[in-house]
């Protein structure tokens, strides 16, 4: 595996498909703690997989609460 741009994109979208198919957890199939290719697979799934749930966080927040004030 090449640790670049695309391959971080590729996992990305792996994450967000995860979290698009229900589910409710960040359970990487990456190992957080393995060798580097590991690692690297690990960081991008994950902020694949929280992007999206970021998103659909924003789109269930209600029309007219408050940024907290």
């Amino acid at each position: 595996m090449q640790l670049n741009r695309q391959t971080a994109l590729a996992l990305q979208q792996e994450g967000k498909a995860a979290f698009e198919k229900g589910d409710p957890r960040n359970s990487s199939p990456y190992d957080q703690h393995g060798n580097a290719e590991q690692q690297f697979g690990n960081r991008y799934w994950a902020r694949g997989w929280s992007m999206a749930r970021s998103a659909a966080e924003d789109t269930q927040a209600p029309e007219g609460a408050s940024a907290g004030r």
